[in-house]
């Protein structure tokens, strides 16, 4: 993470000073090289011990395992014409199935939020923003939370960088699913297109991973 110099708080404003990094790199676009600093960085969070009163992340499964929420009411997932409702009916079995048996817990010390966004890279090294949603579990999820959204950015496909991972993928396309249907909120009014496309790509994965037959929208099958 970069260096902490200080911070101010006056009880309504708070201000975060952190090293000066005007020098670093901000991908996109993505080489091999970046794509191995943000796995070496992620490599080396998950050693971390981490601090005291870091929530779990399987304590908040529900909030990401999304599919049992879609089988109840599949309609907000099926207005974004990522899938048939044919399709969807054929699939939810085994997408539900294999995010509920995602393995998620661990005591390894994870961002939760990793998109390029959120990083830049100096000096070959990955350094990490936006600690605010830092969870305890397993590392893996941090490393497919992210491929959605390195591959929308050029980046290789996710089962090159997380082979044979299918239950994180399904747990990661029915995150982003059960929220692309959703109005967006004020405060991020583009959001729910890029959960949509990351949507597409988790999907297309964990597809891909399950042995599912290839995602259909409407209008195809």
């Amino acid at each position: 993470m970069p260096t902490f110099l200080g911070a101010y708080d006056d009880g309504g404003s708070t201000l975060i000073v952190l090293e000066d990094l005007t020098d670093a790199e901000w991908p996109p676009p993505w080489s091999r090289d970046r794509v191995d600093a943000v796995l070496a960085a992620l490599d080396a969070l998950h050693g971390t011990e981490p601090p005291e009163g870091i929530e779990t992340l399987d304590a908040i499964r529900a909030e990401i395992v999304g599919w049992p929420e879609i089988a109840n009411n599949p309609e907000p997932l099926l207005s974004t014409r990522l899938c048939a409702a044919a399709w969807l009916e054929r699939a939810l079995p085994a997408l539900v199935k294999a995010s509920t048996d995602a393995r998620l817990d661990g005591t390894q010390l994870l961002h939760f939020d990793v998109r390029s966004d959120n990083l830049c890279l100096r000096s070959g090294q990955a350094l990490l923003f936006d600690w605010n949603l830092a969870r305890v579990g397993n590392g893996d999820f941090d490393i497919a939370f992210w491929l959605p959204s390195l591959t929308l950015e050029g980046g290789p496909p996710p089962w090159e960088v997380l082979p044979d991972a299918g239950p994180l993928a399904a747990a990661v396309a029915g995150f982003f699913a059960v929220r692309a249907g959703l109005p967006p909120p004020a405060s991020a009014p583009a959001v729910r297109d890029f959960q949509r496309a990351q949507a597409e790509v988790a999907l297309a994965w964990a597809a891909s991973e399950l042995g599912i037959e290839p995602v259909a929208a409407d209008g195809f099958k």
